[in-house]
């Protein structure tokens, strides 16, 4: 049977993942932070406490007969980070635990490391859609170290006879989602009036589902080796469509008030609120033909459909929320 280990094993994406890929005959092993996770991990899933992945010292002996790794674990988005370096904090991480992990693989049974990065690594905006070959400019540290992990993984894995693998997605969205992605679900629930009528930007997003079918077709397609794939839903959406999608979904009538866009962009910066209100007001579109031509893989659920899905976990008591 193929083995496979996840980081993150309990994330939003990680329990989604692991599910998949017991159904599709892989024996699954996760890492979580801390034993008291174990139960939040899907049925099937061999549980392994790591504490901070960057500190983690027996990752040979756990990576001993594993075939496949697939990396989530990150620190993410810290909205008004009041560290006083936070670019170190973000690097400790994402780069740092990337390379201790990349380390354990030496004199293993390891053959394939599929690595989970963000679009963040290639910028923040974009008029157009990017691809895979646009140069990147990351903005945050989230982005900045989430690149500096590519770079590290693609340098050193084939020295080691490691085929790398790198996916960018967008906002990922589906049932457990948390976030801004929750907050705006509530809100929208809540009959808030949301100043976004004018908003006419357009997103990429994908869906958790079809974020984790692009990560286990990448697991054992021939053509994925050694490549980055941007991959996201087929249709981009503006923040006032998606609202309207929410709302359907909801059962709920959408509440969008017609504000200036530059008023909003006034309010962000008097609030210290800029870069939350450029994710609401900006562009950022991926093109998704290469992942699409290289090894066929498709989304295979709608905007409509995840978030359908994600309604009716918010539903049941919001156990995952």
């Amino acid at each position: 049977m193929k083995r496979v280990l996840v980081t993150g094993a309990n994330g939003f994406v990680g329990r989604f993942l692991c599910a998949l890929l017991s159904e599709r005959g892989w024996q699954v092993r996760g890492t979580v932070r801390h034993p008291k996770s174990f139960p939040s991990l899907p049925k099937n899933v061999a549980p392994i406490a790591t504490g901070d992945i960057e500190s983690f010292q027996d990752w040979h002996d756990t990576l001993g007969d594993v075939d496949a790794i697939v990396h989530l674990v990150a620190r993410t988005h810290v909205m008004r980070d009041q560290a006083s370096n936070p670019l170190e904090l973000y690097r400790s991480v994402n780069v740092r635990g990337t390379q201790r992990l990349l380390e354990g693989c030496r004199r293993t049974n390891v053959k394939r490391f599929v690595f989970v990065s963000s679009i963040k690594a290639v910028g923040e905006r974009s008029e157009k859609a990017c691809e895979e070959i646009d140069a990147c400019m990351p903005e945050t540290p989230y982005g900045q170290t989430k690149l500096e992990a590519e770079r590290l993984l693609l340098d050193a894995a084939g020295a080691m006879g490691i085929a790398p693998v790198i996916l960018r997605p967008p906002l990922v969205y589906g049932a457990g989602v948390p976030g801004n992605f929750l907050r705006m679900l509530r809100a929208v629930d809540l009959g808030i009036p949301l100043p976004c009528w004018s908003i006419k930007n357009r997103r990429s997003l994908v869906y958790v589902g079809n974020l984790a079918s692009a990560i286990a077709e990448c697991l054992e397609h021939p053509n994925a080796t050694g490549e980055v794939f941007h991959v996201a839903d087929n249709l981009p959406v503006s923040t006032s469509e998606l609202i309207s999608e929410m709302a359907s979904a909801l059962g709920k009538k959408e509440r969008l008030l017609p504000t200036p866009v530059s008023m909003i962009r006034a309010a962000g910066y008097l609030t210290g609120r800029q870069d939350e209100v450029s994710r609401l007001l900006d562009s950022l579109t991926l093109s998704t033909e290469k992942i699409k031509r290289r090894i066929g893989w498709e989304p295979g659920v709608s905007l409509k459909e995840g978030l359908d899905a994600t309604v009716r976990q918010y539903r049941i008591g919001n156990r995952s929320f």
